[in-house]
């Protein structure tokens, strides 16, 4: 990857630009639409939002603002929780539509998959959502489907179905890179989307990232954004202050070492959201 621009294919074929602009934690309104117009400003053409966030309003505003032709910027957004399931989750993707203003969807994902600790049934609940999603991808709604925050058990249901997810948008940064995941997407022709790659700003105090990154003369964001980059997984940094959203997209013009590389990749656990996909209870 050369520049913002720059795609991954998907097993579909459909490409999606190499980083995107996340939104979660962005609150709703005048600060979404101007951090969403910001990024779009600065380059990004890859957008990811969900419902849950409760910004979708702002984000479809943004993109109308933007200047920006709709054909060009890649939307996600997800189905929440209490959404999943057949003929709820077609009515979800319907309301996250009309609150974002937009035709079509690039990407849809389930954002979280049902577990064992909440539901005996967890693997049929599952299934359901995803008929509804091809479902909706074989009428042309979206352009592609994937899913958020499953491991290797809970996709396996579904890479057997008619239509293997093209995206897991997964929690990894360094101190979590979830590697046996990684590898079964991987095996699977499944891009790994990396959401907080910045470890919802944790990993910005960290000691180790601080001293290689001061070794290149960049922040230790635009290090991890590369990092994700040079590990072959799609970042999704956020931020809603103009000057970063900006420097967060300039991690093209250099290449942490491969010794650095391995580095980081043997960090400890640290950072982490705690947020287990098998036992969450939200």
């Amino acid at each position: 990857m050369k520049k913002l621009t720059d795609c991954y294919i998907l097993n579909n074929g459909v490409a999606i630009p190499c980083v995107g602009f996340g939104t979660w934690q962005t609150p709703d309104g005048e600060t979404a639409v101007n951090s969403v117009k910001a990024a779009l400003a600065a380059g990004y053409r890859h957008v990811d939002t969900a419902a849950i966030y409760g910004n979708e309003v702002s984000v479809g505003k943004a993109i109308a603002e933007s200047g920006v032709a709709r054909e060009d910027i890649f939307v996600t957004s997800k189905v929440w929780n209490k959404c999943r399931g057949y003929e709820t989750t077609l009515a979800a993707f319907d309301e996250t539509l009309r609150k974002l203003g937009l035709d079509y969807l690039d990407l849809y994902l389930i954002h979280w998959p049902a577990n064992k600790t909440q539901f005996e049934n967890w693997d049929e609940i599952n299934r359901e959502t995803w008929r509804a999603m091809i479902e909706l991808y074989r009428a042309g709604k979206i352009r592609a489907i994937g899913v958020s925050n499953f491991l290797p058990h809970h996709l396996a249901s579904l890479v057997a179905s008619e239509v293997v997810p093209a995206i897991n948008q997964i929690e990894f940064h360094p101190g979590q890179m979830q590697q046996e995941t990684v590898e079964y997407c991987r095996a699977h022709g499944i891009l790994v989307e990396a959401w907080s790659p910045l470890g919802t700003g944790r990993m910005l105090s960290n000691e180790t990232l601080i001293e290689i990154a001061s070794h290149y003369g960049i922040s230790v964001a635009q290090l991890c954004v590369r990092w994700c980059l040079q590990n072959g997984t799609l970042p999704l940094p956020k931020s809603v202050t103009p000057s970063r959203i900006e420097q967060n997209t300039q991690v093209f013009d250099f290449v942490i070492s491969d010794e650095d590389m391995a580095t980081i990749n043997s960090m400890a656990y640290c950072g982490g959201s705690g947020h287990n996909p098998d036992t969450v209870t939200f």
